[in-house]
């Protein structure tokens, strides 16, 4: 059996047994998929992607995804969850490998199973990534950071951070640097609640964090080159396995409600099959675009020259972001057509064919780093780009 069977495997495993039980509690309650991730803990999927000469399954960015997916079709905050943690995980990885204390961190998460939150956000920023307010203030080999956060998701339940602050306290906004905390060094004081209309169970509300630790848990890289080369491509990448979850799951209850509407009259092509072959081919499109730019990447990342190649060039950037506008557009739009297959069904509550979660997850999407911003990123990049 291959590496790759067994991870899919394991992952179907816990997306029958431990997600899709719990999913409406999850999102009823607003409570976090404690089920879910404790499984993911068990079958050691935490550490999928840590390099097998360190203990871990080795798994590919492609894996990483169909787990999204299969996580996604029965839960959007629990693949949410995993997706987010990986971004960590594969930032580290890439990033620190050939640092003594991050190689070291890396065989204790797969050891302990950690689950690692990102703290990006900021009162005064926001969602803009690229810049922060905090900044790291070292005293000889020991560090010292507060931030204030707008969200982190599943802070409270997370065993350790990856934090952006700026690299001195006299350093611009943009000179960030990427900080692991770990449980024991760091408070986090909740300010406000997470009480919102979809992907409820990641739990995310806004906390005010403090942070001390040793000098040599900062990476060296620069967080702008992280950000380009790993953190946004494979954030978009992460998010679009999740929204293929989504999308996929509703696109099954409407060729369930054909179906039996098709076996109620033998012989008959049911009005509503026309709107499912429809709804089929804006799935398709999306399942495209998500794995067209999910297989570029994989071989530009594997490349000799990929730290200062396609990764870090303005093109790469505008599509990667458009790979994002794009998906985050569509998911919302598959859903309808699916309500609009499933009729009164897909909009009553009571019943296997209601689309209320996956329409409110869905809307999500476009607000998770918001397509406005991004859009005004794209223009400036546009400024800039050179003619093909």
């Amino acid at each position: 059996m291959s590496k790759l069977s067994t991870l899919v495997q394991s992952a179907r495993l816990i997306a029958k047994e431990f997600v899709a039980p719990h999913a409406d509690a999850v999102d009823k309650e607003a409570r976090f998929p404690h089920e879910a991730i404790q499984a993911l803990k068990d079958h050691k999927l935490l550490s999928a992607y840590v390099p097998v000469s360190l203990g871990g399954a080795g798994a590919t960015l492609t894996e990483l995804v169909d787990i999204c997916e299969i996580l996604g079709r029965e839960c959007a905050a629990t693949a949410m969850i995993f997706a987010m943690h990986q971004i960590q995980v594969i930032t580290i990885v890439r990033h620190a490998f050939d640092n003594p204390w991050f190689r070291d961190y890396l065989q204790r998460l797969v050891t302990h199973q950690y689950l690692i939150a990102s703290v990006t956000s900021e009162v005064g920023v926001g969602g803009e990534m690229r810049r922060s307010r905090c900044a790291v203030e070292l005293n000889d080999t020991k560090f010292r950071l507060i931030k204030d956060a707008t969200t982190i998701s599943y802070g409270a339940q997370a065993d350790d951070l990856l934090v952006t602050a700026r690299r001195t306290p006299d350093a611009a906004g943009s000179d960030q640097s990427l900080i692991l905390v770990s449980k024991a060094d760091y408070t986090l004081e909740q300010k406000g609640g997470w009480n919102t209309m979809g992907m409820r169970g990641t739990c995310s509300p806004p906390f005010l964090m403090t942070a001390t630790g040793d000098a040599e848990q900062i990476m060296s890289t620069a967080f702008g080159d992280m950000s380009a080369q790993t953190v946004v491509p494979v954030s978009h990448l992460l998010w679009g396995g999740c929204w293929l979850g989504c999308a996929t799951a509703a696109t099954n209850k409407a060729r369930a409600f054909v179906r039996g509407q098709a076996r109620a009259n033998p012989g008959t092509v049911p009005p509503t099959a026309l709107r499912l072959a429809e709804l089929v081919s804006m799935l398709q499109s999306l399942r495209s675009s998500v794995q067209a730019c999910l297989t570029e990447y994989e071989m530009l990342s594997a490349a000799d020259d990929a730290a200062d190649g396609p990764l870090s060039s303005i093109a790469y950037s505008l599509k990667m972001n458009n790979l994002k506008i794009d998906a985050t557009q569509a998911l919302p739009q598959i859903v309808i057509k699916a309500l609009s297959i499933c009729g009164i069904l897909g909009y009553k509550n009571d019943n296997k064919f209601s689309m209320d979660r996956h329409m409110r997850d869905a809307l999500s999407a476009a607000i998770m780093v918001g397509n406005d911003r991004i859009l005004a990123t794209n223009a400036n990049l546009l400024l800039v780009l050179k003619d093909d």
